[in-house]
């Protein structure tokens, strides 16, 4: 006979996985309508207090490798200054771009245009990675939407990266977002290293803090064999923005202000894809994202400069977008 306390942890251990998914699933409670507006109005708030001018520390740490032959790599710590603008707000819907400033040899500011999030609430679909170089629309539990956001996140050429959906509440005193368990495409800083693994299944989760706010992933880094993935080693990224406008917040500012329209259009020419197609499918280099990653920007750095009117960019965009999204999405293996 086993000794009582195997007996009662097998059963409790059971017990945990038979009722831990509905308990972290779980729909959101009903509430009165006023209620619901105040959750709303809370929500909003924290989505729109992560604009600002911020100084972001980029922490990325592999730790717990989930095969034998595999070593985790050292840590990588970076940073640099961001600034983050609220660029589109209908109510339901808030969307937030990321610009870089960095110093050039002559210690002139340069911005680098950075990732998107976009914000929309109780959404019915989410565009979500689904390995290779493809992205297909995929639906939110019905029971699932109510009090809710989903989070898409966008890189640097505006083509889609990952999304999720979760609800903001509050725990121990402290507001945050937590997603689904989401997939995305490696990060530049694994690609290059030509790594084992080829994706991340992640949960993503965004919090406010007295300075600023924190973006937290929970990334594990899955490689396909045999038709099959398998867990690689595991990493937590900690990036930490804090509230700072001691750098050329200017620079950030001009450059919006003179591609905009250009950046619009590119969303759009995005948007129209995964509609049309049903999702998107585009090539990936290890060092830039996407194929053509590194022409749009350059087309926002020469009409930033004056160098192209916006009509001409706008004009080649659609084309380098086109004629790269021309294979249909498909779903590759996935967990």
């Amino acid at each position: 006979m086993k000794p009582i306390y195997q007996t009662l942890g097998a059963s409790l251990f059971a017990l945990a996985i038979a009722v831990s998914p509905a308990l972290a699933d779980r729909p959101v409670a009903e509430r009165t309508t006023a209620a619901e507006k105040a959750s709303f109005d809370a929500d909003r708030a924290d989505i729109l207090a992560m604009a600002g001018n911020y100084r972001v520390r980029f922490n990325m740490q592999e730790s717990t490798p989930w095969t034998a032959d595999y070593t985790p790599i050292e840590p990588k710590r970076s940073g640099g200054h961001e600034v983050v603008r609220v660029i589109e707000d209908t109510g339901r819907r808030i969307v937030l771009q990321h610009l870089l400033v960095v110093e050039d040899d002559n210690d002139k500011p340069y911005v680098i245009k950075h990732w998107r999030q976009d914000w929309d609430y109780e959404p019915a679909k989410v565009l979500v990675y689904a390995g290779d170089g493809n992205w297909v629309w995929e639906d939110v539990p019905e029971r699932m939407r109510a009090g809710r956001w989903s989070q898409t996140v966008w890189q640097v050429d505006d083509s889609p990266r990952y999304a999720g959906w979760g609800q903001w509440e509050t725990q121990a005193g402290i507001r945050r977002w937590r997603s689904n368990w989401t997939w995305r495409p490696l990060a530049r800083r694994d690609a290059v290293r030509n790594p084992v693994y080829d994706r991340y299944f992640s949960i993503n989760r965004h919090q406010p803090t007295p300075t600023g706010w924190i973006h937290w992933q929970d990334n594990t880094k899955m490689a396909e064999e045999n038709g099959k993935l398998r867990p690689i080693v595991q990493e937590y990224v900690l990036n930490t923005y804090t509230k700072f406008d001691g750098y050329n917040v200017k620079a950030a500012d001009d450059y919006w202000t003179k591609t905009k329209a250009y950046w619009a259009a590119v969303r759009g020419i995005w948007d129209e894809v995964a509609a049309k197609r049903g999702g998107i499918h585009i090539a990936e280099k290890a060092d830039t994202g996407t194929i053509i990653s590194g022409r749009l920007l350059e087309i926002g750095d020469d009409v930033n400069s004056g160098k192209l009117k916006d009509a001409a960019a706008i004009g080649e965009a659609r084309k380098l977008i086109t004629e790269a999204t021309a294979e249909p999405p498909r779903v590759a293996i996935r967990q």
